[in-house]
């Protein structure tokens, strides 16, 4: 999950595993995989830095979980 926010300010969270495309129209849209359309503050270079943030946590958790064993 990563946190964003609306145009008004309000925080929002949304699942990075579902965003499909995400678009400057000037404004940037970020689109997920069941249709939903969110418009936030974060310019898209920003949105895809957290992105890939998420999933480098994601995968240090799992080698974390891999090494326990």
């Amino acid at each position: 999950m990563i946190k964003l926010h609306r145009l008004n300010g309000a925080e929002m969270v949304i699942n990075a595993e579902l965003i499909e495309s995400i678009d400057a129209v000037p404004d940037t849209k970020i689109i997920l995989t069941t249709g939903n359309q969110f418009i936030v503050k974060e310019k898209v270079q920003e949105v895809i830095e957290k992105v890939q943030e998420y999933k480098r946590q994601v995968r240090s958790g799992s080698e974390d979980r891999d090494n326990r064993r």
